[in-house]
């Protein structure tokens, strides 16, 4: 397999964008220099994609596209309606929440175990890998197809999904879906910016029975904070990275709000975790809990909260929740 990947060239170069080149500006351009709107891979035309500061090329048209490692890609392509010719698995299956997308897809490994070979054999036009990968494994990416690193971080959102877009042609279903979600959001912004003013409002996810928060950047904290006006809480504000925390902790944050995630594939070897924390006096002491305002997976509880799905799935959610008549 090394052999093979060490003869295999990239298929796409990836440089520092200039010249004030504009984020997620596309251009075709043919081996004469001439530029077209349309072509495919199998008649070697291609284009260049700005993502993220850098320039890559790719074919004119992508039609095989891999996904590795980027949960966040997968959800782009829910909501995009793309199947992607490979795709990760979680516990060697597609989850559920996939199904729509996944119907002839090849599984090519879990999220943080990419099969290289699986993705060899499948000859991808791109390869949407994530930014949580070392720098070494992008590299043998890379020698199988254009390799792009997909952002995890829940600012880039838009940016994301634009990727995804351009790639599959599908810009004008993206920029029909972005204006809904932020007409719909400024209607829910109205109702919950009062609700949640002066209060403490936290998400946390339950993983291998611990309580995890995460960066204002990172899981649903974006939505939570910079679109719906929530105060930022000092422990959100100093976590550089996803953080455990005891229930002791978790108490002393004494949240008014709390929005939880609870995945059982996330808790094999603790499946009852979460219902022994409800059981616990000390989560019981917490203000959030004394008042029921505890939500508990509103979304599906693998997405991953800074995701054009995630996003529109929670706002709606919202929009049909109690809170919606809180006072």
């Amino acid at each position: 397999m090394v052999g093979v990947l060490s003869a295999c060239g990239s298929k796409g170069e990836v440089k520092d964008s200039a010249g004030g080149t504009k984020a997620n500006s596309t251009a075709v351009t043919t081996s004469a220099g001439e530029s077209k709107s349309s072509g495919s891979a199998e008649s070697g035309e291609t284009r260049t994609i700005t993502y993220l500061d850098k320039t890559y090329t790719v074919p004119a048209k992508a039609q095989r596209i891999v996904i590795t490692g980027s949960i966040e890609s997968m959800e782009d392509a829910l909501v995009l309606d793309v199947t992607p010719t490979g795709a990760i698995t979680v516990g060697g299956k597609f989850p559920s929440l996939f199904t729509k997308i996944t119907e002839g897809t090849v599984g090519i490994g879990e999220k943080t175990q990419p099969d290289l070979e699986g993705i060899l054999k499948l000859k991808p036009d791109v390869i949407l890998a994530s930014t949580k990968f070392p720098a070494e494994t992008l590299e043998k990416f890379a020698k199988i197809s254009t390799t792009i690193p997909v952002s995890h971080i829940s600012s880039d959102w838009e940016k994301n999904l634009n990727l995804l877009a351009e790639l599959t042609g599908k810009q004008e279903q993206a920029k029909q879906l972005l204006e809904k979600y932020k007409s719909d959001l400024a209607e829910v912004r109205k109702t919950l910016n009062p609700v949640f003013k002066d209060k403490k409002v936290l998400a946390i996810r339950i993983r291998k029975g611990s309580i995890c928060i995460y960066p204002q950047n990172v899981f649903f904290n974006p939505s939570i904070y910079e679109e719906l006006g929530a105060s930022v809480p000092d422990e959100v504000a100093a976590a550089k990275a996803q953080q455990l925390i005891s229930l002791e902790k978790f108490s002393e944050i004494n949240p008014d709000y709390v929005f939880i995630q609870f995945s059982e594939d996330e808790n094999k070897e603790t499946p009852k975790a979460f219902e022994e924390l409800q059981n616990n006096p000390i989560w019981k002491s917490v203000n959030a809990v004394k008042n029921g305002h505890v939500y508990t997976n509103l979304v599906d509880p693998l997405t991953q909260g800074g995701t054009a799905y995630s996003k529109f799935a929670f706002l709606e959610a919202l929009k049909n929740s109690t809170l919606m008549q809180a006072k």
